[in-house]
């Protein structure tokens, strides 16, 4: 299943929709016992969807869990949280055999009743339009989920192939995410060990090497610079943002350019110094190559 915010930049859904939607909530609390009211009716009036409430407690979880989600259609909030909310209707829905015909029908009768709703306001026509049009968006992103989660349900089900690639995804999933973590707390320690070298790096100041201390300090320092970009750069994975390679050709370039101070500190000969500063060229380079497609692909 595609991620939510892939659903959301594919509905161009914005942050804008979302303050939208969540100024919208007080007007769809007045009118939900109504909307929801509409649904009902129709549920009891229809012989496929009204076989599913024989029982009087499931009729009232299942219009309990109607007015939560109409509810949440307006929260404001569209996280990973309501994403997986979305999935486990869908994979509710399947395991009670219910057709998902009647999940698109009563998405259709909350969203014109809604509309109904908007339309009784004292709102401008251009306001009333968006307000239609991100009410739309909403309803249609959240049956999108629901409907994948109904079908993968189903397969996984009834298709023993696909119990297979489901487990088989669901390990690989979590061995990821524990590889990441255990990245994570290696940067952390190797973070910590670089400002170690930092301190000990000015401790030499102190200690009447100035010339040294200061060199060393300052490359101690880029190290230090770059694993703060190394861990926010793997933070921003693990919120699903992009893979940035460019972060580790910077560490690379950092490290020619602190071993070259220290070479130079060292007054070592004048080839290897030349070796050092035609590295840094290149990865400088590589650098600026791998910056510029980066950006490109933004």
């Amino acid at each position: 299943m595609r991620t939510f915010k892939e659903i959301k930049q594919d509905y161009r859904f914005t942050p804008d929709d979302e303050r939208r939607l969540a100024d919208l909530k007080p007007l769809m609390d007045e009118h939900a016992e109504e909307i929801l009211s509409t649904v009902s009716l129709w549920f009891k009036g229809t012989k496929g969807a009204a076989k599913f409430f024989t029982e009087e407690t499931l009729q009232k979880h299942v219009f309990d869990s109607q007015k939560e989600w109409f509810l949440l259609l307006f929260s404001g909030k569209y996280d990973n949280t309501y994403y997986d909310k979305l999935i486990k209707i869908g994979m509710a829905h399947m395991r009670r055999n219910v057709d998902v015909h009647y999940l698109h029908r009563m998405a259709n009768i909350i969203k014109n009743s809604c509309t109904g709703a908007l339309s009784k306001t004292d709102d401008s026509r251009e306001e009333m339009t968006s307000n239609i049009v991100v009410l739309g968006k909403i309803i249609d992103m959240s049956l999108n989920v629901i409907t994948n989660a109904y079908i993968e349900e189903e397969m996984r089900v009834y298709s023993p192939v696909y119990k297979v690639r489901s487990a088989l995804i669901s390990f690989s999933e979590r061995f990821s995410q524990t590889t990441n973590f255990i990245l994570v707390f290696a940067l952390i320690g190797l973070t910590l060990g670089v400002v170690w070298l930092f301190l000990r790096d000015v401790m030499h100041i102190f200690e009447g090497d100035v010339e040294r201390g200061i060199i060393s300090a300052l490359g101690s320092m880029l190290l230090l610079w770059l694993m703060i970009e190394l861990m926010s750069t793997e933070i921003a994975h693990l919120k699903g943002g992009k893979f940035h390679i460019s972060v580790f050709v910077g560490v690379a370039l950092v490290t020619m350019i602190r071993e070259t101070m220290i070479a130079t500190l060292r007054h070592e000969k004048p080839e290897s110094i030349y070796y050092l500063i035609a590295a840094i060229l290149v990865i400088g380079f590589v650098y600026w190559i791998v910056t510029r497609a980066e950006d490109r692909s933004k």
